[in-house]
């Protein structure tokens, strides 16, 4: 018996139906590949308590690292206002509650369900080093203040401390060799390690201290100046000093001294002030800090007042005295103040700080000449001058201790391998969609077709 019009088109319906269908299904089951989805971002904050303020960092990275330490990049920068901590002696409260608009930041940046899985840590610098030293007290109410309100965040609390000198500039020394590609670089689709002989050093001036960071050429005597890491299965050993007391408004604060000592009175003529600039300042607060010494019986009481003679010379000769070079026994073991140093050698990178308010104008001649002196104790000459760079940020971020502590502390996060997904290839994913639309099609064709038939 023949079958009708509609009785082959709807067969022929179906079976299209069918056979798209069972290639649909052969697609799924046999080209279908595994592959590694991205790893999940970690998160970190790091916040750099210095001497005159204090700023916030949020790094980040991917969860799965490479050997074993993350690929750290800056996702935030925020400048907490205010002093520094160390200044809030009066109201260690005050200390606390400054750092909340830049944690709202950080948090308001960060996925919520990260927190609880992101560190976050303060050091202070050497403003607090002072302020331990002048009055472990109120240094310590200042910590717990800053504790209490961190603490209270929903992030991962590593703690506040005080960070130790050499700590703060061997940090320093992996950030900068670190941006500048020096310790891991991306290569032909791949991270590598460059090639030995391209690290850095690393300068740096603050407010109450000073530090130097190097590879030296040879082997580092004094174990007290020596800083290890494993970055990327590489182990580091590189020489580190911080001198406390010998920051810029430190050496500003014994210098104004050392002059005061030198000739005590009313009127103090400084040859480091431009010619005709005179100011007033209590003679007290030259005093306050521990880095100054007072050899003279003084009336703290009184006002001082100072006049600028604008004479380089004596300005220089001034800034000398406060350097003990003969402490120094063989050339080349030493830089200063009897403390140990290898030879510098290879280039060095300097953070650089945006020029100070009009306030600060009067001591460029004396900072000039200062970081000039020492660059010298710390044995640089003209001919290695050139080695020298001043930068505030290298690759977008900003060069400080902060992002070094940061990619060490990787180390000890354990990593997360990217998750699996079956998929398939663009090609193999475009020849399913079709078969499916024809599936479709032809599924919906037969049920018009039967739809007709039955009305007939």
């Amino acid at each position: 018996m023949a079958l009708s019009w509609k009785e082959r088109v709807f067969m022929a319906l179906l079976g299209t139906a069918t056979a798209s269908g069972l290639t649909v299904l052969v697609l799924i089951l046999v080209e279908a590949t595994n592959i590694l989805l991205p790893a999940d971002t970690k998160f970190g904050i790091v916040l750099d308590a210095g001497s005159s303020h204090t700023s916030l960092f949020v790094y980040q990275w991917p969860a799965d690292k490479e050997k074993d330490t993350g690929l750290v990049s800056q996702a935030l920068a925020c400048q907490v206002e205010g002093p520094g901590i160390s200044s809030y002696t009066s109201d260690p409260t005050q200390a606390g509650e400054s750092l909340k608009g830049c944690l709202e930041e950080a948090l308001a940046l960060i996925p919520e369900n990260q927190y609880p899985g992101t560190p976050l840590f303060l050091g202070a610098t050497a403003g607090m080093r002072l302020l331990s030293q002048k009055n472990s007290s109120q240094a310590g109410d200042i910590l717990a203040a800053v504790s209490g309100v961190l603490g209270q965040s929903p992030l991962d609390f590593w703690g506040a401390e005080v960070l130790a000198g050499q700590d703060e500039g061997a940090f320093a020394w992996i950030t900068i060799n670190y941006v500048l590609g020096r310790l891991v670089k991306y290569s032909s689709g791949e991270w590598i390690q460059p090639a030995e002989g391209t690290l850095v050093g690393a300068l740096d001036m603050g407010g109450a201290s000073t530090q130097i960071s190097f590879l030296p050429r040879g082997p580092i005597l004094d174990e007290s100046t020596r800083a290890t890491f494993r970055l990327y299965s590489t182990d580091y050993s590189i020489y580190t000093h911080s001198y406390l007391c010998f920051g810029r408004d430190q050496m500003l604060n014994r210098l104004l001294a050392a002059l005061v000592q030198s000739s005590p009175g009313a009127l103090l003529r400084h040859p480091c002030y431009l010619s005709g600039f005179q100011t007033t300042l209590p003679l007290a607060s030259l005093y306050e800090s521990p880095c100054v010494h007072m050899a003279a019986q003084l009336d703290l009481t009184q006002n001082l007042t100072v006049e600028g003679t604008g004479n380089p010379g004596a300005c220089l000769a001034t800034i000398r005295e406060l350097f003990n070079f003969s402490s120094c026994e063989g050339p080349g073991d030493c830089a200063f103040n009897g403390v140990y140093q290898p030879p510098v050698q290879g280039q060095f990178y300097v953070e650089d700080s945006y020029p100070g308010q009009e306030r600060w104008l009067q001591d460029y001649c004396a900072s000039s000449l200062y970081i000039l002196t020492l660059l010298e104790a710390f044995g640089f000459s003209e001919e290695t001058w050139a080695n020298i760079e001043f930068q505030k940020q290298a690759g977008g971020t900003d060069i400080g201790w902060t992002l070094g502590y940061m990619l060490n502390l990787t180390g000890m996060i354990p990593a997360e391998a990217p998750a699996q997904w079956r998929a398939q290839s663009y090609g193999v994913w475009v020849a399913g969609v079709v078969f499916v639309v024809l599936t479709l099609t032809a599924i919906l064709g037969a049920a018009a077709v039967q739809l007709l038939w039955v009305q007939d």
